[in-house]
């Protein structure tokens, strides 16, 4: 569950001589909104143009659900052959496996491996069993995706093996967005891809973007507003999706190790400078816990995390000061 605890607020719509220009699509089958500042709604236009097709670029590479793209013949051929993929793609997933050895498992994209057996849509009666819970995850394992880096190719040891870089992917496609408008000339903006935002720049009026942190057990009460200065935030949730059983929550976030859903958080908003790392990170830390995911995230230069407990109580890494930014 993304983009539901995180906003950014807009001050200005025009001054200098520029626009904020604003606009809301639906893509990767989720909500995208984007930002620029530029001299004219028609510039704003161009820019979110290309945006858009550097959307469709990346989707085209990474995406687990088109049959046709690099990601997916990795999967296709999973047990049978190595696949030749674009050294972008390559990258991806070798800084996704690093991602997953930092969290010892926690983030791991083999996860598209598991059996559904959860279902989050008041359909369950009972809980799987430990045996069905165990079988689910049988195939995930990140140590199983093998890299050959002169051949570039990606390799899935497991028939049956698959990946899904939904985890890390939407963040990646919002540093790109970036880079490639920075490079086109667009010098501030703010780009929101499901919940990862990134932002660069500066609004019309010369102060920083802002995102405001909303309390998941309170949506309508925001605890923290952040100035947003070329840096990126990423929230993972789970106080819209999850079964009760006995008394217990289950949150539809699935611990890849287990095949049981992580327990104890319902919200997780990890403060970066790239929006790849922050969309990893969140997924794990969330996977991770409290206490595990926060001495982590203290080990991390250049990185911050609030965590919003099962009881609405708040945690914050050491370098995050919520009263200052209230």
């Amino acid at each position: 569950m993304r983009n539901v605890t995180l906003i950014f607020l807009l001050t200005s719509i025009f001054a200098f001589g520029q626009v904020n220009h604003k606009q809301k699509l639906y893509m990767l089958g989720s909500p995208f909104e984007m930002t620029v500042v530029a001299k004219d709604t028609i510039q704003g236009n161009i820019f979110i143009d290309m945006a858009v097709a550097e959307v469709k670029r990346i989707e085209n590479l990474i995406s687990d659900w088109i049959p046709t793209t690099q990601i997916s013949q990795v999967s296709k051929n999973s047990g049978i052959q190595p696949v030749k993929v674009d050294k972008e793609v390559y990258d991806l997933v070798e800084r996704a496996i690093k991602v997953s050895q930092l969290t010892s498992g926690a983030f791991d994209i083999s996860y598209a491996s598991m059996d559904k057996i959860w279902k989050f849509d008041g359909s369950m009666k009972a809980m799987p069993t430990p045996e069905a819970i165990k079988q689910s995850v049988a195939r995930i394992g990140y140590q199983k995706i093998v890299l050959d880096a002169k051949a570039q190719t990606i390799y899935l040891k497991e028939k049956g093996m698959k990946l899904g870089l939904g985890g890390i992917g939407q963040g990646y496609i919002a540093d790109k967005i970036k880079d490639l408008l920075l490079s086109k000339g667009c010098t501030s903006g703010i780009v929101n891809v499901s919940g990862d935002i990134n932002a660069w720049g500066y609004q019309t009026t010369g102060k920083p973007w802002t995102v405001a942190i909303v309390n998941p057990m309170n949506k309508n009460k925001v605890f923290a507003t952040f100035p947003l200065e070329n840096s990126s935030v990423e929230t993972s949730g789970s106080y819209e999706k999850y079964v009760v059983f006995d008394g217990k929550r289950y949150s539809h976030i699935i611990d890849p190790r287990s095949g049981y859903p992580a327990q104890g958080v319902v919200s997780v908003s990890v403060f970066a400078k790239q929006t790849e790392i922050a969309d990893a990170l969140a997924t794990g830390i969330f996977v991770l816990g409290v206490d595990v995911g926060l001495n982590l995230v203290n080990q991390l230069k250049g990185i911050g995390c609030i965590i919003v407990d099962d009881k609405g109580e708040i945690h914050t890494s050491k370098n995050i000061d919520i009263k200052k930014f209230n």
